[in-house]
């Protein structure tokens, strides 16, 4: 205990360094993965092409990758940047995929419903397509953010600052403690962003909470006959 007192400004900075480390990636890879999934799921012939290219991506291992890009990308080797690069593209390999899928998952009639009243492409796009992707797109998010928050500690592997510093000081002391703190701050960022994304979710996709309810209420009746019986 005396241990935690002494560090806990040093484990509240590494928390705040880990999450906005995390933070970026996950924005970025989003960003970039929906103009990207739309045309795959838009273009089907490059479908195919696409996801391979992006699964390689998700496929380089971490730590030679952040190694290696500051070769690429010229900057020096503890640079915060090459981490960041690295991560988003591996949020860029996850969301691809489901952003094509989000797209896909769209009824074609309500498509064509929205071209028949005179939605241009563009408005088609932001009034109709992304909305009820929407759903399917936060699923994929709130993967990205656990799996980046999770990479990012590798990046302490080389030097970079992180939640990950007390993996490796723990494991070369021998203080198990330190261990359980870098996992249990992990795993609370990871939790504290998924309801981040979960609240933004209900705030900006709240049609979908219609959806679920009349769900429900096509369930309940079923559950009351086998409860009668």
């Amino acid at each position: 205990m005396s241990w935690l007192i002494e560090n806990a400004g040093q484990i509240l900075q590494l928390t705040l360094v880990h999450a906005g480390l995390s933070a970026v990636p996950i924005v970025v890879g989003f960003v970039l993965a929906i103009p990207v999934g739309w045309l795959t799921n838009r273009y089907r012939a490059s479908r195919g092409t696409v996801l391979a290219i992006v699964g390689l991506l998700y496929a380089i291992p971490s730590l030679p990758l952040f190694i290696v890009l500051p070769g690429i990308l010229g900057t020096r080797i503890l640079d915060p940047l090459n981490i960041i690069v690295a991560l988003s593209l591996y949020a860029l390999a996850i969301m691809v995929r489901t952003a094509s899928d989000a797209f896909a998952s769209v009824d074609i009639d309500v498509k064509l419903s929205a071209t028949a009243v005179g939605f241009s492409t563009w408005r088609r796009f932001w009034s109709v397509e992304l909305p009820l992707a929407g759903s399917v797109l936060l699923s994929g998010i709130r993967v990205v953010s656990v799996s980046t928050i999770s990479l990012l500690s590798v990046g302490s592997v080389i030097g970079v600052t992180s939640l990950g510093y007390f993996f490796l000081d723990g494991f070369q002391r021998n203080f198990p403690l330190e261990i359980i703190v870098g996992i249990v701050g992990t795993i609370v960022i990871a939790v504290i962003f998924d309801l981040i994304l979960a609240l933004l979710g209900r705030l900006l996709l709240p049609w979908t909470r219609g959806t679920r309810r009349v769900r429900r209420a096509r369930v309940d009746p079923e559950l009351e006959v086998v409860g009668a019986a």
